[in-house]
């Protein structure tokens, strides 16, 4: 397991996001990039230096969003779905990895990458329409959630430098069933599934972990009248 690409980008002007610049635009670089918590939501951007967050109200921060990875393998997968090129980094992603399972990582796992950078599992991507207007692709963010292989978020634990080609080491993995793709399909879905996203408690996003428990609350109300 290692990363297989580290990506960053510049400001772009895109008339697809209401921030009229975007950041989506992420590029291969060799590195060594530092990696570091960026502040809070509103704040922060990208917890990789260089890298452009342009809509801070919607992403980055420490919380949730300072990183973000894609699996290779799942880009080949939708290379052969939309017959076309996908470069490392074309999803928007910071760190590009291979062997991976990036959707099956639990939230709240921890990835050891390089000597000293140590990243936590916090949330899957929400497509949005700056990332269909990027790509350019039909019913794209439609498509996208069908799939359900939205990648993950990671906030920063340990700062530390980073360069392509560095090792992945699972640090530490949770003892609860809520991984990326499971927290996605009860996002975009599956609400029934909401009760057992709760098990995945404080390493969840606080809007995540209140949205989980309100509609947990809200299916045990039904059951109950």
């Amino acid at each position: 397991m290692h990363v297989l690409s580290l990506n960053l980008s510049r400001p772009e002007r895109s008339p697809h996001t209401d921030a009229d610049h975007t950041g989506i635009d992420k590029r291969p670089v060799t590195g060594p990039v530092a990696v570091s918590a960026p502040g809070p939501k509103g704040v922060g951007a990208s917890g990789l230096a260089g890298d452009a967050v342009c809509d801070t109200r919607h992403h980055g921060g420490d919380d949730d969003q300072a990183v973000y990875a894609y699996a290779r393998e799942d880009l080949d997968m939708w290379e052969g779905e939309l017959d076309r090129a996908l470069p490392n980094g074309v999803f928007g992603e910071n760190l590009t990895t291979s062997g991976l399972d990036v959707n099956g990582a639990l939230i709240g796992e921890r990835w050891r990458i390089g000597r000293s950078l140590l990243l936590e599992v916090t949330s899957p991507r929400t497509p949005c329409r700056t990332f269909a207007g990027f790509l350019g692709e039909q019913r794209w963010v439609r498509r996208f959630t069908q799939a359900g292989l939205p990648g993950a978020y990671l906030r920063v634990i340990e700062q530390g430098e980073i360069s392509a080609g560095d090792g992945i080491e699972i640090a530490h993995r949770p003892e609860h069933e809520v991984s990326v793709a499971f927290l996605f399909r009860a996002n975009t879905g599956e609400p029934d599934l909401c009760p057992r996203v709760l098990a995945a408690g404080r390493a969840l996003h606080p809007e995540a972990y209140e949205k989980a428990l309100r509609r947990a609350n809200t299916g045990a109300r039904r059951e109950s009248s």
